[in-house]
């Protein structure tokens, strides 16, 4: 076994099992990082779209003209597609005769609810997989590490006299693979935590939306009816 101890050779120096544990480590820790980035940039786009929604929705605008306007963008997503969503379905019960004023309330409550979860489902994207990375990568290195050892210790007891130069770049680049599986956990894991913490913040603040509306709702269409 050679005595170069640089990180690259030792890795490909290490047997064909570890080499695909390391490769399978690496493809983990590069498809993480790329979820990190991308669903950083989607949380951020949706805080950046619910504080421009509550700024405008409380800032007193007309609801029918609030509606008119978001529906004809593109691209809605978050408090504002939760919004148009209960508001389509108010005015849709509202032009159904014989409908008592809590049935439409609870009618545009349920599409809220629906179209919020949908919203939060595509807000935990690629979090599982980030959650999965973070609690086995660590294992999946110890694997790498353990059969290293176990290896080079079968190597060394072929031998009639064993030196720590001779047993050294073995273990060395069998723990190459624990070190790997740690630097794909650690950041896939470190994300995934603060990724849910905004994620459920920002369903906290749908909710909390879909409980005001709702009252607003609810008066118009008692003042309505009255």
């Amino acid at each position: 076994m050679t005595s170069d101890m640089s990180i690259a050779s030792l890795v490909l120096e290490a047997s064909f099992v570890v080499q695909l544990i390391m490769l399978l480590l690496l493809g983990m820790s590069i498809t993480s990082w790329a979820f990190i980035f991308q669903r950083n940039t989607a949380l951020k786009s949706a805080q950046a779209e619910l504080r421009e929604f509550e700024d405008t929705f409380w800032s007193g605008a007309d609801l029918n003209t609030l509606y008119t306007e978001l529906s004809q963008r593109d691209n809605v997503f978050g408090s504002s597609l939760i919004f148009c969503s209960g508001f389509k379905e108010y005015v849709r019960l509202r032009k159904t005769s014989g409908i008592a004023p809590e049935a439409i309330t609870d009618g545009a409550y349920r599409a809220m609810r629906v179209a919020m979860s949908r919203e939060v489902d595509e807000l935990e994207t690629r979090l599982p997989f980030l959650a999965t990375v973070g609690s086995i990568s660590p294992y999946i290195g110890l694997l790498g590490t353990v059969y290293g050892i176990m290896t080079a210790f079968i190597a060394l007891g072929q031998v009639k006299q064993a030196t720590l130069q001779m047993v050294a770049p073995g273990i060395a680049e069998a723990l190459i693979a624990t070190a790997i599986g740690l630097f794909a956990a650690i950041p896939a894991y470190v994300a995934y935590n603060r990724f849910s913490t905004k994620v459920e913040k920002l369903e906290n603040a749908y909710g909390n939306f879909m409980e005001e509306f709702s009252a607003i709702l609810n008066r118009q269409s008692l003042a309505s009816r009255g």
